[in-house]
């Protein structure tokens, strides 16, 4: 009886968060719209680029935004390829128009596919924009043609790979260098801005994503994760956007350091500037559902017949834990576990070790499945306890049903008389139920968002543990498994409620059948552990009472 309560309000408490979860996502409250009022310094400062073809001049009182453009049409591509990706820069604009994630198939159906972060195709726009504000003649934007010595590069041995773009204004060179390192997925762009001029140069500097929301996901509809903008500021250690909150307004802030990202499920395209400065920030929808994020840098300043560099980074691949903490600071938050985090993160450093240890992610969901379990022994031992005293107490509980027959006051009366003479308390199984609760929904979120776990294989015809089991032997089991633990149990003294107790294996059944199998497998390994315990403390409370 207890067990099946454990599930009951497992199940009610999840459902719960992920409705409140979907809720918070589509009518939550909104993020500021801006900072501060300006100081007279910020009122200088230019408006934030516009939009696709073209960004804000530098206007005076600072309040005028172009009109925005197409993407400009292709100027000719540069290929780079490193063991991890294979990216396409445009020569219009000299920025990155597609990243393809070699080492992450699209499917396990599509082996040789693999997943096209970034693109530049109709309906399925996601692109990165760099360039400077400032003069136009010496200052380029995104969509100023840039040469290139050079259309394919391959990453072959070398420690780095450098991918150099050449600008020239009036009287300016600037030299845009991509660099991108063996096994990593950030991307450092320097500019060398070469004034070759007799006057001093200036300028912004500024980055930014654009997007287009995408097509609805095939996932489990038990699996809402987040698509949309994220962020960090000096105030807000992690702050999500979504693409509704662009539209209402579009939104301003400045912060030291900071980043800005378009997230979604187990991937991200993330602009980082220099964590030295103040960067200002900004957030744009633009017409036919296209999106903007980014920042610009302070001014910057060149002498005449001087050189200067100044640096920035993407990082746009896999949502990969450890990586990103060391990428920027919280950007390993885009690993999104909500509210319950805390206990999240401990329990993907356990999977992890496991996993280090055995070299796959369904054994090492068994092992955590294991440490939890005995972590909670002494509150899941209380329960069972109090679950087979219940057990022992039926026939004096069957007896009492008959003496009363329908007069349930003086039935529940002599009920809690039976309870205190037993030293029962009926309600001794909820405490440990609602403990236990916020791990399992963590435990939930783990296999959801980790992308360590995308498509890991476990045994036999296991080939995706993030995805619901092909031929349900997983829910199947599980199902089982709750039948024996109810056998185990006290039954109702209800019949009604007892042949209604007798449909849940089933129901659960198909309920779990569309659930990841991850964590299905953990339902089945915590369900054979309980089964075990409780037989046990079952076996040993009745043989107290047979002697």
């Amino acid at each position: 009886m207890d067990n099946l309560r454990f599930f009951l309000i497992t199940l009610c408490a999840l459902l719960g968060y992920l409705l409140w979860s979907a809720w918070q996502q589509d009518y939550g409250p909104k993020p500021p719209q801006a900072v501060a009022p300006p100081t007279q310094a910020e009122a200088q400062q230019p408006a934030a680029p516009a939009g696709a073809g073209e960004v804000a001049q530098l206007p005076a009182d600072a309040g005028g935004v172009a009109e925005a453009e197409p993407l400009p049409s292709s100027g000719g591509r540069v290929i780079v390829d490193t063991d991890v990706v294979h990216a396409e820069i445009d020569l219009s604009g000299g920025d990155i128009r597609q990243v393809e994630l070699l080492k992450y198939p699209v499917s396990k159906d599509k082996p040789n596919e693999p997943v096209r972060l970034l693109a530049d195709e109709p309906g399925r726009l996601f692109v990165t924009q760099t360039g400077f504000l400032g003069d136009e003649k010496i200052a380029p934007k995104h969509s100023v043609p840039w040469r290139a010595e050079t259309r394919e590069y391959r990453l072959e041995g070398q420690e780095a790979l450098k991918v150099p773009l050449v600008w020239r204004g009036d009287g300016v060179e600037i030299v845009k260098t991509f660099t991108f390192e063996p096994g990593s997925y950030e991307i450092h762009i320097d500019y060398e801005v070469r004034n070759l001029s007799a006057m001093p140069w200036s300028a912004r500097q500024y980055g930014q994503l654009k997007r287009t929301p995408p097509t609805k996901s095939k996932d489990s509809a038990f699996i809402r994760t987040f698509t949309g903008v994220a962020c960090r500021r000096a105030d807000e250690p992690y702050e999500k956007i979504s693409f509704g909150d662009m539209e209402d307004a579009s939104l301003n802030w400045e912060t030291q350091g900071g980043w800005c990202a378009m997230v979604q499920h187990y991937f991200l395209a993330a602009w980082l500037p220099p964590q030295d400065q103040v960067n200002h920030f900004y957030t744009k929808a633009l017409p036919e559902q296209n999106f903007l994020v980014g920042s610009y840098s302070p001014e910057y300043r060149v002498p005449a017949g001087e050189s200067r560099t100044f640096s920035v980074r993407y990082y746009i691949g896999p949502k990969l834990q450890r990586v990103l903490e060391q990428v920027a600071p919280g950007l390993e938050l885009t690993v999104d576990y909500g509210i319950f985090t805390l206990i999240a993160e401990p329990i993907f450093w356990l999977l992890e070790q496991f996993y280090k240890l055995l070299g796959n992610w369904g054994w090492a969901i068994i092992c955590t499945t294991v440490v939890i379990k005995a972590v909670f022994f002494p509150l899941s031992a209380a329960s069972y306890k109090s679950m087979a005293k219940m057990r022992k107490m039926q026939p004096k509980m069957q007896e009492l049903k008959q003496r009363f027959g329908e007069d349930k006051q003086k039935f529940q009366q002599a009920m809690m008389q039976l309870y205190r003479e037993e030293k029962v308390n009926p309600l001794g199984g909820c405490l440990p139920i609602i403990i236990q609760i916020p791990v399992f929904i963590s435990l939930y979120w783990v296999l959801v968002e980790s992308v360590e776990l995308r498509q890991a294989p476990f045994v036999f015809w296991l080939n995706d543990l993030t995805s619901k089991d092909p031929f349900f032997i997983l829910p199947i089991l599980m199902g089982v498994s709750m039948w024996v633990q109810q056998k185990l149990s006290p039954p109702p003294t209800d019949p009604v409620q007892a042949q209604v107790m007798k449909m849940f294996p089933l129901v659960f059944t198909v309920f779990f059948a569309f659930f990841p199998a991850g964590l299905v497998l953990y339902w089945v390994v915590n369900n054979t552990l309980s089964i075990g315990q409780q037989w046990l403390i079952n076996r040993k409370i009745e043989g107290v009472a047979k002697t």
